[in-house]
């Protein structure tokens, strides 16, 4: 990162955590970067935010992403994910009020007066907001805090069940919700589909390849995160029988895109998805 600072770097980010591998990024390393060049440092929280300070709280070891942090200036968390508030709630907080400045948009010479919004964004839904601020007093911090504990605690289990199993891995070392699972044996896409006809979502992942599973407090339920790994085994065991077998359906799909070194090319086949679902012809 260091290297790719110049005169155009404008502001420096890190996730916490990652959301394809479920770690928390350097944030004390890049914050120094931050103070030594005087550039702003974001902390994308988007899917930490309502699990990594609850999880502290209730006495968790986990790597520093707050403000605590000397030189992180922003930082955003998503309450529609962890915070289990309605699709459309997203929160950014910022270390001072000049940094807040920058978010808003002020227009004085639009002909139908002076404009003025808090973003970039013009008009948004009070309700989704009314919805937001109630859905946060109804789960409280016990709730919150409840929730997060369980959440790494059952990602931990998870994660401990799949470095057991022959044919699999995992990439890094997840820190908070989500894990990625890999494989140096067999096209772990194949994995992701047969996991996906037993009933589960898997997101799928690149360079490397992999298939992310992240951890919801439904997942947390008895007997919920036993059945993945059970399924999980059976799935990794039927492959297991024949691994260098060729990937088919929406597997072979992911792996070829992959694969494919212009990566303009598979930008141009998923606009022409995106403009065929559009359609109205």
């Amino acid at each position: 990162m260091r290297r790719k600072i110049n005169k155009n770097t404008c502001m420096l980010v890190v996730s916490a955590p990652s959301f394809p591998y479920g770690v928390i990024e350097q944030v004390e390393e890049v914050a120094k970067l931050g103070k030594y060049y005087n550039i702003p440092v974001h902390v994308d929280a988007c899917m930490g935010g309502f699990i990594i300070p609850f999880a502290k709280k209730a006495g968790m070891d986990l790597p520093p992403m707050d403000f605590a942090v000397d030189g992180v200036t922003s930082i955003s968390a998503d309450a529609h994910k962890y915070g289990l508030a309605p699709k459309g709630n997203s929160i950014v907080v910022y270390k001072n009020a000049d940094y807040r400045m920058g978010q808003f948009y002020i227009n004085t010479d639009w002909c139908g007066g002076v404009y003025a919004s808090p973003a970039v964004g013009g008009t948004r839904s009070g309700a989704i907001i009314a919805t937001c601020w109630a859905t946060m007093m109804y789960v409280g911090l016990d709730g919150y805090q409840e929730n997060a504990v369980k959440i790494i605690k059952t990602r931990q289990y998870v994660e401990e069940c799949v470095r057991k199993m022959p044919g699999l891995t995992v990439q890094g070392k997840p820190d908070v919700n989500i894990l990625s699972i890999s494989s140096n044996t067999f096209d772990i896409y194949r994995l992701g589909s047969a996991l996906t006809k037993k009933g589960w979502h898997m997101f799928t992942v690149q360079y490397p390849a992999g298939v992310n599973f992240c951890v919801t407090k439904m997942h947390t339920l008895p007997g919920v995160a036993e059945g993945f790994v059970k399924d999980l085994e059976e799935c990794t065991a039927e492959i297991m029988k024949d691994p260098k077998a060729p990937a088919e359906g929406i597997a072979a799909i992911y792996g070829m895109a992959e694969s494919i070194p212009d990566r303009s090319m598979v930008a141009e086949f998923v606009q022409g998805y995106l403009e065929a679902y559009y359609s109205t012809i």
